[in-house]
């Protein structure tokens, strides 16, 4: 800071290269969070080939960050259910929780997003019945999510367990971000908003199609090149 007679006065020590991160992380976090969620709907507009899909996956992912930093400011800093996770002082959050939160969980919501709603869409270019592809997407990839998300939400919980209030908030906010984001997110709401969108889902805007590449993941291109191929012996 520089004073009135001119003079520059420079302050050190572990507070204030922790104020100094903290400003920097939070200068940093919309610019963070504008990344990773644009290039998301980047990637899963060229897979899935739909722009609802891709908008509806990034809505569930910022609502599963929101509820677990949410529930991490309730407990550590508010002080609330404090005695039944061992937290024997209340105070503010790590600044670098929400960097740490936003890489691990979004890996983990793209990983089971996918999971349903490709199979989902493999069976949609099958058959073009809407509601039957979603009711044998969550069928047969429901489990899998399952039992990815119990893995990982079992690793994190562990580090509940661990005196130490930092490491303690970090495994709740994981345990917890990937707990809303399978079982709320993923498991209930994407299924229930694909039967109300119905086959808009699937829908990408011929405009937007052109220029969007073609990747054929499912490989639409092949089944109609073999559907319209002379059978032969």
């Amino acid at each position: 800071m520089e004073s009135r007679s001119g003079i520059h006065a420079y302050v050190t020590g572990q507070t204030a290269v922790n104020i100094d991160t903290a400003d920097r992380l939070s200068a940093a976090l919309p610019k963070y969070i504008a990344v990773v969620v644009g290039l998301a709907l980047m990637l899963l507009t060229i897979v899935f080939r739909s722009v609802l899909i891709p908008i509806k996956a990034a809505a569930g992912f910022l609502l599963s960050i929101a509820a677990s930093i949410g529930l991490v400011v309730w407990v550590f800093q508010d002080g609330n259910l404090a005695g039944l996770f061992d937290v024997a002082q209340t105070g503010l959050i790590l600044s670098f929780l929400p960097v740490l939160l936003i890489g691990i969980l979004f890996g983990l919501a793209m990983d089971y997003e996918v999971f349903l709603v490709s199979r989902m869409r493999e069976q949609f270019v099958k058959t073009g019945d809407a509601r039957e592809s979603i009711v044998t997407g969550y069928g047969q990839s429901g489990r899998v999510v399952t039992a990815a998300a119990v893995i990982m939400i079992a690793v994190f919980g562990a580090f509940i367990l661990d005196p130490d209030p930092m490491i303690k908030s970090i495994g709740l906010s994981l345990a917890f971000g990937v707990l809303a984001d399978a079982f709320i997110v993923r498991m209930t709401l994407v299924p229930a908003v694909m039967a109300l969108l119905g086959r808009s889902a699937w829908l990408l805007p011929n405009r937007l199609g052109r220029i969007v590449p073609d990747v054929d993941i499912e490989g639409e291109k092949l089944l109609e090149r073999l559907h319209h191929a002379p059978a032969t012996a």
